[in-house]
């Protein structure tokens, strides 16, 4: 809390006057410096973009704001009428606050309970607190770095012991060529890292490092299949990984492919065993990835204490949220790459999920000099231009106080300091040359189909996705035995070797026909509607980054309470979004339809799949979001037809979330055989459709066959 400094003296009275009133010594001061400052912000975001330096202010305000409500709650000399005066002036400040949000969302994130407070807000809030006349704060000591997880809580999978014990003479490799010194050192003497920073926030003509033009046959990837369908802006990337380039911020727009990206450069590059670090929503997708494009390569998920991870495997993934328990053995394992996916999850330096990624990076780096190393976002920038600090510093591009050796040595060889006018286009070149690609899919729409349909699979790791599975087999297990039961009543059950296929169909179209009077459990529509459910906040929070990093996005869902989810995420990220229901007046359906057409702050539709698949014109969208699935191809068409349509000047992706291990997987699957995998991966055509009923039966006849092949011992008694 600051001192309370004496006020200054003003016209005679005035003093007599406020300790009548009861006035705190320093409120005069204080608030209308906030005021004026909020009020810079406030025109700011009128104008249409809050730069660096009000972002700063609006956090500062705030925070001052929060802590100027507090102390007059607590001030026990003030009257009544004067706190309730200092709470009116605050409640003025807030709105405005509030008012700047409302333009301009991503202030928001300047606001949550984790956001870090830099250098620069720290000195900012000291420079007001000296306008208003009180004493600035003293620089806090910065706390040592925690450990990132208690020794208790660190694992050694079996596997990976297994793995240490075949081969226990591991070293460090040291047969690459370290990054050159600077030959001058002009610039030893400057402080390096905010110039480098401010250079990308004036902006440039550059936003990506040259890349090579792929050869017929990209050398260096010999697992790639010569008929695999390598993009032109993909095959430049693993090109450069080919030619020796070991360091990318990939920053493609979503949809562009940067997992196949990442997977083949590490392919050029013989960076094996990779590390690759996700969030858990994209936690399978990665082993889906891994399969489709380095089919030689052999990939192993981490989940919980990691009793299934394959210590011997080559591609090794893991989740942001368990890394603090495996990141002992993951520094000593040998990798010679590693990816980091939604690279901006880790802009916040002081979080332990930053601290954890950090760690891994310097440990790769000391034993193999030159490893690959690789960030993915599609939003690299999300409150201001210090969030590349950790993903550089990841990247091996810098250290805590300054450029590492490669950057330092390009930097010098500009021959200009900081103090020049010409070092900010020359420092944002040099940083972009280390490695920072960025495409567009308006630049590169020659190179995608005009519509795609992307899956992303999902775990379901929590308690819902355990009952969810339990409500399977419970599904399963009766399946089986009316199959049982139908088979002991025969006169002959032996009549049939193996499997009576003819059976299980029949056994099939009983439980579909009496799914809903079925009272001993769960029937394949309430699993569906659960799995929808479970998915809900991880379908959520993917389009959420959809939003912050491509513009303004479509959700689809069959089921309320799944919308109803959504839309509570969206709220919490700071998220603006409208719906389209079936219970909605069309006064309200065109209110909302007018509001995601032309307000920049709805960035989402939330949309009933059967209340919205027709009849709306969404094509300010080029991103939908498949939240939950449909039992035909048709519906899950008419959907992204919203926004795949005359009008449209953008690819359009649709992004269909897969619960993985669960029978969501077996309805995609389905969907995709009976509609023709390579019409919809192309063009989206909806031929060889079929009914729902169809569907919704196969996927029983599926269930119950599984279940059978795995044990097809009937019963005995």
């Amino acid at each position: 809390m600051a001192q309370r400094s004496s006020r200054r003296s003003g016209a005679p009275g005035t003093a007599s006057r406020d300790r009548r009133r009861s006035r705190p010594r320093d409120e005069g001061g204080l608030l209308p410096v906030l005021a004026e400052e909020v009020r810079r912000v406030e025109a700011a975001a009128n104008r249409g973009r809050v730069g660096a330096r009000g972002r700063t202010a609006y956090q500062v305000v705030a925070l001052l704001v929060r802590e100027e409500r507090a102390r007059a709650k607590a001030d026990p000399a003030l009257s009544t009428a004067a706190r309730a005066a200092i709470m009116t002036r605050l409640d003025g400040i807030a709105t405005i606050l509030a008012k700047t949000a409302a333009r301009d969302t991503s202030l928001l994130t300047l606001l949550a309970d984790d956001a870090e407070v830099s250098p620069a807000a720290r000195s900012l809030r000291n420079d007001m607190l000296s306008a208003a006349g009180r004493s600035p704060e003293p620089e806090e000591e910065p706390e040592p770095p925690a450990d990132p997880a208690p020794q208790a809580r660190r694992v050694v999978p079996q596997t990976v012991i297994a793995r240490q014990l075949a081969n226990p003479f591991l070293a460090p490799d040291f047969s690459a060529v370290p990054p050159p010194r600077p030959r001058t050192n002009r610039l030893g003497d400057w402080e390096l890292l905010t110039p480098l920073f401010r250079a990308f926030e004036s902006g440039g003509d550059a936003t990506c490092m040259p890349l090579p033009e792929p050869d017929e046959v990209l050398p260096g990837v010999p697992g790639l299949d010569p008929g695999t369908p390598l993009m032109h802006h993909q095959a430049q990337v693993v090109a450069a990984a080919a030619e020796g380039h070991r360091t990318f911020l990939l920053a493609d727009e979503p949809g562009l492919g940067k997992t196949a990206q990442a997977l083949l450069c590490a392919e050029a590059a013989d960076a094996f065993p990779l590390l690759v670090a996700v969030p858990n929503v994209v936690k399978a997708n990665w082993a889906h990835e891994a399969g489709l494009w380095t089919p030689r390569r052999t990939p192993t998920v981490i989940h919980g204490d990691g009793e299934t991870v394959d210590g011997f495997a080559d591609i090794v993934i893991i989740n942001y949220e368990i890394l603090d328990r495996h990141v002992g053995w993951l520094g000593t394992h040998g990798f010679r790459g590693m990816v980091v996916d939604e690279a901006h999850f880790i802009k916040n330096k002081s979080s332990q999920r930053s601290r954890n990624v950090l760690e891994l990076s310097e440990r790769i780096r000391a034993r193999h000099p030159n490893p690959l190393l690789m960030a993915l976002t599609g939003t690299p920038l999300i409150n201001d231009v210090e969030d590349f600090r950790a993903i550089w510093q990841l990247l091996g591009w810098i250290d805590d106080r300054k450029p590492r050796n490669a950057l330092m040595a390009t930097l010098e060889e500009t021959g200009l300091t900081p103090a020049e006018p010409g070092f900010a286009a020359a420092a944002r070149r040099s940083v972009i040359d280390l490695g920072i690609v960025r495409r567009r899919k308006v630049d590169v729409a020659s190179d995608i189909p005009a519509r795609r349909i992307a899956d992303l699979p999902v775990e379901l790791d929590d308690e819902a996705g355990r009952s969810i599975r339990a409500a399977e087999q419970a599904l399963a297990h009766r399946l089986v035995a009316r199959y049982r039961a139908a088979i002991a009543a025969r006169k002959d059950p032996t009549a049939v070797e193996g499997i009576d296929h003819d059976l299980v169909r029949r056994v099939a179209t009983s439980e579909r026909e009496g799914a809903g009077s079925d009272k001993a459990g769960d029937n394949v529509f309430t699993v569906m509607r659960r799995i929808g459910q479970a998915k809900a906040g991880l379908a959520a929070d993917y389009c959420a980054q959809l939003a912050r990093s491509a513009g303004k996005v479509v959700f689809f869902a069959k089921h309320i309470d799944v919308m109803d989810a959504a839309e509570q995420t969206f709220a919490a990220r700071g998220i603006g979004y409208a719906s389209i229901r079936g219970d909605q007046t069309p006064k309200a359906r065109a209110a909302s339809l007018e509001a995601f057409l032309t307000d920049p702050h709805i960035e989402v539709m939330v949309c009933s799949l059967t209340a919205a698949g027709v009849g709306l014109n969404l094509q300010v969208a080029s991103n939908v979001v498949l939240a939950e699935l449909s039992w035909t191809s048709a519906e899950q068409t008419q959907a992204i037809d919203r926004v795949h349509r005359i009008g449209q000047t953008e690819p359009v992706t649709a992004w269909r979330m897969i619960a993985a291990r669960t029978i969501d997987a077996r309805v995609a699957q389905l969907i995709d055989d009976k509609a023709g995998l390579a019409a919809r991966a192309l063009d989206g055509s909806d031929e060889e459709v079929v009914p729902s009923a169809d569907v919704q039966l196969e996927a029983l006849v599926t269930l119950l066959t599984e279940a059978l092949e795995a044990d097809p011992t009937p019963e005995v008694g």
